[in-house]
């Protein structure tokens, strides 16, 4: 069956599960995976029998049998990838809070973004929490929503706690723009109970139209669509009517690819990414043909 070739940049925790996930993906094929040392990360992929390099971007700009790059860097070091992989003429998946291009969250919009070259992945709250605010939106129209994602601390690792002020920055405007509140906003806690718990998710939303009937409808449908994708992910706490004020708590069981399963919070970004890149390689490389090709 034919595949599309992708390559990862950043082969940590959240490169070396998408590592995983590509290897029993049904579109994509592992291709090279690419750091600047030689990490445990990189020796992971060696050992599987992929290939890799430890010499940074460069070395996979000028490979025209890779279509898909995922970047599982750092917010600073994507905004320096970006256009060189735009320049190469490779979509590139973006995992970090860079937020270079359009925000995708796989069950709201990305129908909406074929032709795009950059997706970003908004953070793991926001694909955990916006689903939900666009559901709630939908059918009662938000004024303002507010998440806090709740995950373990031994589920963030650097590259998480680099990046706190870009993930309520990002999750936030996420809400907004894709979750279509008039005003988001974000809080993340790093909770350091033992054993780690899964990565739960509070959504409070005040709306014009409070009908529990239909928020409840809307938001029990949103659940199904994500599952599909991130089995894991379920209703712990149904919409909750005060008044005007609608309250939703979601919980995200990892898969264990990779990393254990109480880190939903990187299991369900990388989730969404697959299932975005799984999208892009059907519809622009194997259907459509090379459409984006250099």
């Amino acid at each position: 069956m034919e595949k599309v070739k992708v390559a990862i940049i950043g082969p940590g925790n959240i490169g070396s599960d998408l590592m995983y996930k590509v290897m029993r993906s049904r579109n994509l094929e592992m291709s090279c995976m690419v750091g600047i040392v030689e990490s445990e990360g990189i020796k992971r992929a060696k050992r599987l029998g992929f290939e890799t390099t430890t010499k940074g971007i460069e070395t996979i700009l000028d490979r025209d049998d890779i279509k898909i790059v995922f970047d599982a860097t750092g917010a600073k070091a994507h905004k320096m990838h970006a256009p060189l992989l735009k320049a190469a003429g490779k979509v590139a998946i973006d995992m970090t809070p860079a937020a270079v291009g359009p925000y995708v969250v796989p069950c709201v919009n990305l129908e909406s973004l074929s032709d795009e070259m950059n997706l970003n992945m908004v953070t793991c709250g926001g694909q955990a929490t916006v689903p939900i605010a666009y559901a709630i939106n939908r059918v009662a129209d938000s004024e303002y929503t507010e998440i806090i994602s709740c995950i373990s601390s031994k589920s963030a690792g650097p590259g998480t706690r680099a990046n706190i002020d870009e993930f309520t920055e990002t999750t936030a405007k996420a809400l907004e723009t894709v979750g279509g509140a008039d005003k988001g906003k974000a809080i993340i806690i790093l909770n350091p109970a033992e054993p780690p718990l899964m990565m739960t998710n509070t959504i409070h939303s005040i709306v014009k139209n409070p009908d529990k009937k239909a928020i409840t409808g809307s938001v029990n449908k949103m659940v199904k669509e994500i599952q599909k994708y991130v089995p894991g992910y379920k209703l712990r706490t149904p919409p909750i009517m005060d008044g005007n004020k609608v309250t939703v708590i979601v919980e995200v069981e990892g898969a264990g690819d990779f990393l254990p399963k109480y880190s939903g919070n990187l299991d369900i970004i990388n989730s969404a990414a697959i299932e975005a890149a799984e999208k892009i390689a059907e519809e622009r490389f194997l259907q459509g043909g090379n459409r984006h090709e250099k």
